[in-house]
């Protein structure tokens, strides 16, 4: 028997219910936000994320999907959409559009990671991009969006933000951030010192306990930000405030892809082990730019489907169809040409195998029908079929051609 590639899963029976419950669940939101659905490919040239992600970040140093194909191409299969979709954004010109385009956007992503409780190899994000509005507004718009779509769907959540700054206020707090990490350097994971030459900031992240134990007095970002940058978190966690939305700063919260800048988030659930993070996202002003667009300021998020499957309980199934079936074998072709009629409006189940009035009832119940609509012997004879709801209980036969 072949098996799933490790750190690949299939989604089937109550897996593939809860996931598209999610997915249709977060499409309804996104659209009163005035979001649209952007399909990008799955495969990618390599240098897109290299030049977005950026090298420092482990998925282009460790995580990638990579190869050669067979037209001499370095390709990859996407590890994150935003990066696909702001390139979808340039070729389509639409980066020379005045007004904003907002889009939202699921499906599979690819890390060569170690498989574990909420992290895959082959993982599925839903998320929303928007572009051309650089008002602190729409980060809180954002925001709000994600937190209506987790309630929505019944999931507990903190929410932390930080910022991270710009390119007036970034550079002077990398050089402090630097001399702080130089002198701990010995203490400090081989990971965080690759990181002090390469990419300061991503040293935040590390999830080595020790480090985060050292990294507690690190300078923090937020205490010397720029007036604008300092301006406009301010508002961010004014309009926080005045919506009742609880939040916590989190000096230390940053992405893992270098694209980002001033307001950064996450969403974590404390129910899912130390993988919290269910949604996370902020602004990258600069990321269109890095991609040969015009200057277009933009901010957006991912949520982990994965990772919210295991926190979301599926509602009630309620009864809806009709489940088709016959105790006469002579009957059974009179059963097609009602399917096709009933299925331009609603779902219809067809069983072709004759069998007795309790199994056809039972098999309905079974499937969760609202109604059961069956031909026996006499109903056949006088080209009648007799229905039942089964929410009400309520019978009759009536002619064929009047149901």
């Amino acid at each position: 028997m072949i098996n799933p590639l490790r750190g690949m899963k299939d989604l089937t029976f109550e897996d593939s219910a809860r996931f598209v419950y999610i997915i249709t669940t977060a499409i309804e939101i996104s659209k009163r936000y005035g979001y649209e659905y952007i399909e990008t490919p799955i495969l990618e040239e390599t240098a897109l994320f290299r030049r977005s992600v950026g090298e420092s970040s482990d998925i282009v140093g460790k995580e990638m999907y990579q190869f050669e194909d067979k037209g001499g191409n370095d390709v990859c299969m996407r590890p994150e959409g935003t990066a696909g979709v702001v390139r979808a954004f340039v070729s389509a010109k639409l980066d020379r559009q005045p007004s904003t385009q907002k889009f939202y956007y699921y499906g599979p992503m690819f890390r060569y990671e170690r498989p574990q409780k909420g992290r895959l190899r082959e993982f599925h994000q839903f998320g929303c991009e928007s572009f051309g509005e650089a008002s602190v507004y729409e980060d809180f718009t954002i925001i709000s969006m994600i937190a209506q779509i987790f309630d929505a769907l019944g999931i507990g959540y903190e929410l932390q933000i930080n910022s991270l700054g710009c390119e007036n206020c970034m550079p002077p707090y990398k050089e402090n951030l630097v001399a702080f990490l130089t002198d701990i350097k010995e203490a400090l994971c081989e990971d965080c010192n690759r990181r002090i030459v390469t990419n300061p900031i991503r040293v935040l992240d590390c999830k080595n306990t020790n480090c985060q134990a050292l990294l507690q007095d690190t300078p923090k970002l937020i205490e010397n930000l720029c007036t604008e940058c300092d301006s406009d978190f301010s508002k961010l966690k004014d309009l926080l405030n005045n919506a009742n939305m609880s939040y916590e700063v989190d000096t230390n919260l940053v992405r893992g892809l270098d694209y980002y800048n001033k307001a950064a988030f996450e969403f974590v659930s404390n129910d899912i082990g130390a993988q919290s993070a269910i949604a996370g996202g902020g602004r990258y002003d600069k990321l269109v730019e890095y991609l040969d667009g015009r200057a277009t300021p933009a901010v957006g998020f991912a949520m982990g489907v994965e990772r919210m499957m295991e926190l979301v309980q599926m509602p009630e199934p309620s009864r809806g169809g009709i489940y088709l079936g016959t105790m006469s074998p002579e009957a059974i072709d009179t059963l097609l040409p009602l399917a096709k009629s009933k299925r331009l409006r609603e779902q219809v189940t067809v069983e072709y195998q004759a069998k007795k009035l309790k199994a056809h009832l039972k098999a309905a119940d079974k499937i969760g029908a609202k109604v059961a609509a069956i031909i026996g012997e006499d109903e056949f004879a006088n080209g009648t079929i007799w229905v039942k709801d089964l929410e009400s209980k309520e019978e009759k036969t009536i002619p064929v051609e009047e149901f």
